[in-house]
Protein backbone atom coordinates (compact mmCIF):
# COMPACT_ATOMS: atom_id res chain seq x y z
CA UNK A 1 0.00 0.00 0.00
CA UNK A 2 1.09 3.83 -0.41
CA UNK A 3 1.77 5.83 2.03
CA UNK A 4 0.53 9.14 2.43
CA UNK A 5 2.39 12.06 3.92
CA UNK A 6 0.34 14.58 5.52
CA UNK A 7 1.17 17.44 7.35
CA UNK A 8 -0.01 18.35 10.52
CA UNK A 9 -0.63 22.52 9.97
CA UNK A 10 -0.48 24.40 6.72
CA UNK A 11 2.97 25.99 8.33
CA UNK A 12 5.35 23.22 7.52
CA UNK A 13 4.51 22.63 3.92
CA UNK A 14 5.91 26.15 3.37
CA UNK A 15 9.14 26.25 6.15
CA UNK A 16 10.50 23.32 3.73
CA UNK A 17 9.81 25.08 0.85
CA UNK A 18 11.72 28.24 2.00
CA UNK A 19 15.02 27.83 1.52
CA UNK A 20 14.65 26.79 -2.17
CA UNK A 21 12.31 29.94 -2.67
CA UNK A 22 14.55 31.97 -0.92
CA UNK A 23 18.17 30.67 -3.12
CA UNK A 24 15.92 31.07 -6.05
CA UNK A 25 14.67 34.85 -4.78
CA UNK A 26 18.22 35.93 -4.11
CA UNK A 27 19.66 34.17 -7.45
CA UNK A 28 17.62 34.43 -10.16
CA UNK A 29 14.60 37.06 -9.56
CA UNK A 30 16.82 39.59 -7.88
CA UNK A 31 19.50 40.05 -10.60
CA UNK A 32 16.59 39.33 -13.20
CA UNK A 33 14.89 42.33 -11.89
CA UNK A 34 17.94 44.10 -11.46
CA UNK A 35 19.07 43.68 -15.14
CA UNK A 36 15.69 44.36 -16.82
CA UNK A 37 15.22 47.82 -14.70
CA UNK A 38 19.25 48.43 -15.10
CA UNK A 39 18.23 48.25 -19.15
CA UNK A 40 16.03 50.82 -19.19
CA UNK A 41 17.96 52.87 -17.51
CA UNK A 42 21.86 55.23 -19.48
CA UNK A 43 24.53 55.01 -17.36
CA UNK A 44 28.06 56.70 -17.11
CA UNK A 45 31.62 54.37 -17.24
CA UNK A 46 31.95 55.61 -13.62
CA UNK A 47 28.72 54.80 -12.31
CA UNK A 48 28.30 58.74 -11.27
CA UNK A 49 24.71 59.48 -13.14
CA UNK A 50 21.63 57.37 -14.73
CA UNK A 51 18.71 58.52 -16.46
CA UNK A 52 16.05 56.56 -17.30
CA UNK A 53 15.22 56.19 -21.40
CA UNK A 54 12.88 53.27 -21.06
CA UNK A 55 13.52 51.24 -24.34
CA UNK A 56 16.00 53.20 -25.96
CA UNK A 57 18.41 50.50 -25.49
CA UNK A 58 16.62 47.71 -26.72
CA UNK A 59 15.91 50.00 -30.12
CA UNK A 60 19.52 50.63 -30.52
CA UNK A 61 20.06 46.97 -30.23
CA UNK A 62 17.97 45.75 -33.05
CA UNK A 63 19.21 48.68 -35.05
CA UNK A 64 23.11 48.02 -34.39
CA UNK A 65 24.84 45.77 -37.49
CA UNK A 66 27.53 44.82 -34.84
CA UNK A 67 24.98 43.28 -31.95
CA UNK A 68 22.37 41.69 -35.40
CA UNK A 69 25.67 39.74 -36.51
CA UNK A 70 26.38 38.60 -33.47
CA UNK A 71 23.01 37.15 -32.98
CA UNK A 72 23.71 35.14 -36.53
CA UNK A 73 27.00 34.15 -34.80
CA UNK A 74 25.16 32.80 -31.80
CA UNK A 75 22.55 30.77 -34.04
CA UNK A 76 24.88 28.94 -36.12
CA UNK A 77 27.48 28.38 -33.29
CA UNK A 78 24.71 27.25 -30.82
CA UNK A 79 23.22 25.19 -33.46
CA UNK A 80 26.30 23.21 -34.93
CA UNK A 81 27.58 23.06 -31.29
CA UNK A 82 24.30 21.29 -29.96
CA UNK A 83 24.09 18.87 -33.35
CA UNK A 84 27.81 18.13 -33.42
CA UNK A 85 28.38 17.09 -29.10
CA UNK A 86 24.44 15.08 -29.61
CA UNK A 87 25.82 13.28 -32.72
CA UNK A 88 29.34 12.83 -31.23
CA UNK A 89 28.18 11.46 -27.93
CA UNK A 90 24.88 9.24 -29.09
CA UNK A 91 27.59 7.68 -31.30
CA UNK A 92 30.41 6.86 -28.73
CA UNK A 93 27.71 5.85 -26.63
CA UNK A 94 26.15 3.49 -29.06
CA UNK A 95 29.58 1.88 -29.77
CA UNK A 96 30.27 1.77 -26.08
CA UNK A 97 27.16 -0.47 -25.15
CA UNK A 98 28.54 -3.20 -27.77
CA UNK A 99 29.84 -5.82 -25.60
CA UNK A 100 33.70 -5.65 -26.40
CA UNK A 101 36.72 -6.32 -24.39
CA UNK A 102 37.92 -2.90 -22.55
CA UNK A 103 34.23 -0.97 -22.67
CA UNK A 104 34.70 -0.34 -19.26
CA UNK A 105 38.20 1.48 -19.68
CA UNK A 106 36.54 3.24 -22.87
CA UNK A 107 33.71 4.70 -21.27
CA UNK A 108 35.67 5.94 -18.07
CA UNK A 109 38.43 7.73 -21.00
CA UNK A 110 35.39 9.27 -22.76
CA UNK A 111 34.00 10.76 -19.08
CA UNK A 112 37.27 12.40 -18.64
CA UNK A 113 36.64 15.72 -20.92
CA UNK A 114 33.98 16.91 -19.19
CA UNK A 115 36.41 17.63 -16.24
CA UNK A 116 38.42 20.18 -17.88
CA UNK A 117 37.22 23.43 -17.18
CA UNK A 118 36.36 25.52 -20.15
CA UNK A 119 39.24 27.87 -20.18
CA UNK A 120 41.50 25.09 -20.27
CA UNK A 121 39.91 23.17 -22.81
CA UNK A 122 40.09 26.12 -25.08
CA UNK A 123 44.10 26.10 -24.28
CA UNK A 124 44.41 22.88 -25.78
CA UNK A 125 42.53 23.02 -28.80
CA UNK A 126 44.89 26.26 -29.47
CA UNK A 127 48.05 24.10 -28.87
CA UNK A 128 46.19 21.82 -31.68
CA UNK A 129 45.55 24.17 -34.11
CA UNK A 130 47.68 26.96 -34.32
CA UNK A 131 49.05 27.81 -37.15
CA UNK A 132 52.52 27.68 -36.14
CA UNK A 133 52.89 25.23 -33.24
CA UNK A 134 49.80 23.00 -33.72
CA UNK A 135 49.86 19.68 -34.73
CA UNK A 136 46.92 19.80 -36.90
CA UNK A 137 47.59 23.46 -38.17
CA UNK A 138 50.85 22.55 -39.19
CA UNK A 139 49.14 19.04 -40.44
CA UNK A 140 47.40 21.74 -42.86
CA UNK A 141 50.23 23.66 -43.73
CA UNK A 142 51.81 20.33 -45.30
CA UNK A 143 49.37 19.59 -46.99
CA UNK A 144 48.83 22.89 -48.77
CA UNK A 145 45.64 24.56 -46.65
CA UNK A 146 45.80 27.56 -45.61
CA UNK A 147 45.38 27.33 -42.18
CA UNK A 148 45.63 30.84 -39.95
CA UNK A 149 41.81 30.79 -37.72
CA UNK A 150 43.66 34.05 -36.36
CA UNK A 151 43.07 36.07 -40.10
CA UNK A 152 40.00 33.85 -41.32
CA UNK A 153 36.84 34.21 -39.93
CA UNK A 154 35.08 30.67 -41.25
CA UNK A 155 38.26 28.71 -39.41
CA UNK A 156 37.97 30.78 -36.50
CA UNK A 157 34.23 29.71 -35.98
CA UNK A 158 34.93 26.14 -36.76
CA UNK A 159 37.52 25.61 -33.80
CA UNK A 160 35.68 27.32 -31.52
CA UNK A 161 32.47 25.40 -32.46
CA UNK A 162 34.66 22.14 -32.48
CA UNK A 163 36.18 23.25 -29.13
CA UNK A 164 32.71 23.79 -27.39
CA UNK A 165 31.33 20.90 -28.81
CA UNK A 166 34.44 18.62 -27.23
CA UNK A 167 33.77 19.77 -24.06
CA UNK A 168 30.10 18.65 -24.48
CA UNK A 169 30.27 15.66 -25.16
CA UNK A 170 31.42 13.80 -22.39
CA UNK A 171 28.52 15.23 -20.39
CA UNK A 172 25.83 13.81 -22.90
CA UNK A 173 27.86 10.85 -23.10
CA UNK A 174 26.95 9.99 -19.28
CA UNK A 175 23.23 10.41 -20.13
CA UNK A 176 22.96 8.82 -23.59
CA UNK A 177 24.54 5.48 -22.53
CA UNK A 178 22.28 5.10 -19.00
CA UNK A 179 19.60 5.31 -21.44
CA UNK A 180 20.84 2.89 -23.68
CA UNK A 181 21.50 0.28 -20.70
CA UNK A 182 18.03 0.73 -19.68
CA UNK A 183 16.19 -0.27 -22.69
CA UNK A 184 15.45 -3.94 -22.25
CA UNK A 185 17.57 -6.55 -24.35
CA UNK A 186 14.00 -8.11 -25.23
CA UNK A 187 12.54 -4.93 -27.08
CA UNK A 188 16.00 -5.65 -29.20
CA UNK A 189 15.71 -9.22 -29.33
CA UNK A 190 11.84 -9.02 -30.33
CA UNK A 191 13.19 -6.59 -33.41
CA UNK A 192 15.97 -9.05 -34.06
CA UNK A 193 13.84 -11.71 -34.42
CA UNK A 194 11.24 -10.11 -36.83
CA UNK A 195 14.37 -9.71 -39.37
CA UNK A 196 15.07 -6.05 -38.32
CA UNK A 197 18.93 -5.14 -39.35
CA UNK A 198 20.97 -2.91 -36.72
CA UNK A 199 20.18 0.30 -38.13
CA UNK A 200 16.75 -0.06 -38.79
CA UNK A 201 16.44 -1.41 -34.49
CA UNK A 202 18.34 1.82 -33.79
CA UNK A 203 15.68 3.97 -35.68
CA UNK A 204 12.21 2.21 -35.18
CA UNK A 205 13.53 0.70 -31.48
CA UNK A 206 16.10 2.29 -30.19
CA UNK A 207 15.82 6.27 -30.79
CA UNK A 208 12.28 6.33 -29.74
CA UNK A 209 13.01 4.99 -26.24
CA UNK A 210 15.73 6.90 -25.84
CA UNK A 211 13.46 10.58 -27.14
CA UNK A 212 13.09 11.43 -23.51
CA UNK A 213 17.08 11.90 -22.73
CA UNK A 214 17.93 13.45 -26.70
CA UNK A 215 14.97 16.15 -25.63
CA UNK A 216 16.79 16.66 -22.09
CA UNK A 217 19.86 16.68 -23.57
CA UNK A 218 18.89 18.97 -26.27
CA UNK A 219 17.91 21.64 -24.25
CA UNK A 220 20.75 21.33 -21.85
CA UNK A 221 23.31 21.92 -25.18
CA UNK A 222 21.58 24.63 -26.46
CA UNK A 223 21.74 26.21 -22.64
CA UNK A 224 24.98 25.39 -22.97
CA UNK A 225 25.87 26.85 -25.46
CA UNK A 226 24.46 30.18 -25.19
CA UNK A 227 25.61 30.90 -21.74
CA UNK A 228 28.49 28.52 -20.82
CA UNK A 229 30.99 28.66 -23.81
CA UNK A 230 31.97 32.23 -22.70
CA UNK A 231 35.50 30.78 -21.48
CA UNK A 232 36.38 28.98 -24.83
CA UNK A 233 35.46 31.98 -27.33
CA UNK A 234 37.63 34.48 -24.78
CA UNK A 235 40.55 31.62 -24.73
CA UNK A 236 40.65 30.56 -28.39
CA UNK A 237 39.62 33.74 -30.36
CA UNK A 238 38.33 37.15 -28.19
CA UNK A 239 35.24 37.31 -30.58
CA UNK A 240 37.61 38.04 -33.73
CA UNK A 241 38.99 38.07 -36.27
CA UNK A 242 36.67 40.95 -36.93
CA UNK A 243 33.81 39.58 -34.82
CA UNK A 244 33.49 36.92 -36.38
CA UNK A 245 33.48 34.33 -33.39
CA UNK A 246 31.22 37.10 -31.19
CA UNK A 247 28.17 36.13 -29.73
CA UNK A 248 25.78 37.13 -27.27
CA UNK A 249 26.88 36.08 -24.80
CA UNK A 250 30.46 37.49 -25.43
CA UNK A 251 28.74 40.87 -26.46
CA UNK A 252 27.43 41.18 -23.15
CA UNK A 253 31.06 41.34 -21.58
CA UNK A 254 32.60 43.40 -24.44
CA UNK A 255 30.19 46.35 -23.99
CA UNK A 256 30.23 45.81 -20.37
CA UNK A 257 32.93 45.07 -18.73
CA UNK A 258 35.74 46.49 -21.86
CA UNK A 259 33.55 49.60 -23.10
CA UNK A 260 31.60 50.24 -19.67
CA UNK A 261 28.29 50.73 -21.51
CA UNK A 262 25.95 49.18 -19.02
CA UNK A 263 22.53 50.02 -20.38
CA UNK A 264 23.33 48.49 -23.39
CA UNK A 265 24.85 45.56 -22.03
CA UNK A 266 22.32 44.90 -19.53
CA UNK A 267 19.58 45.32 -22.22
CA UNK A 268 21.43 42.59 -23.98
CA UNK A 269 21.19 40.26 -21.02
CA UNK A 270 17.82 40.81 -20.88
CA UNK A 271 16.77 39.83 -24.89
CA UNK A 272 19.42 36.86 -23.86
CA UNK A 273 17.32 35.64 -20.99
CA UNK A 274 14.11 36.17 -23.18
CA UNK A 275 15.72 34.24 -26.10
CA UNK A 276 16.47 31.25 -24.34
CA UNK A 277 13.34 31.64 -22.44
CA UNK A 278 11.13 31.69 -25.50
CA UNK A 279 13.29 28.96 -26.72
CA UNK A 280 12.84 26.58 -24.21
CA UNK A 281 9.48 26.96 -23.70
CA UNK A 282 9.02 26.22 -27.83
CA UNK A 283 10.90 22.93 -27.22
CA UNK A 284 8.70 21.96 -24.29
CA UNK A 285 5.56 22.68 -26.40
CA UNK A 286 6.61 21.58 -29.83
CA UNK A 287 9.63 18.77 -29.55
CA UNK A 288 8.03 17.09 -26.58
CA UNK A 289 5.25 16.13 -28.60
CA UNK A 290 7.03 14.08 -30.42
CA UNK A 291 8.85 12.49 -27.30
CA UNK A 292 7.60 9.08 -26.13
CA UNK A 293 7.97 8.64 -22.00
Amino acid sequence: MRKKVIFRGAVLPYLLLLPQMAVTLVFFFWPAGMTVWQSMQREDAFGLRTEFVAFENFLDLFTDAIYLNAAWNTVVFSTSVAALALGSALFLAVQADKQIRGSGLYKTLLVWPYAVAPALAAVLWLFIFHPSIGLVGRGFSAIGIDWDYRVNGGQAMAMVIVAAAWKQVSYNFIFFLAGLQSIPTSVLEAAAIDGARPMRRFWTVVFPLLSPTAFFLLVVNLVYAFFDTFGVIHALTRGGPGNATETLIYKVYVDGVQNLNFGSSAAQSAVLMAIVIALTAIQFRFIERRVHY
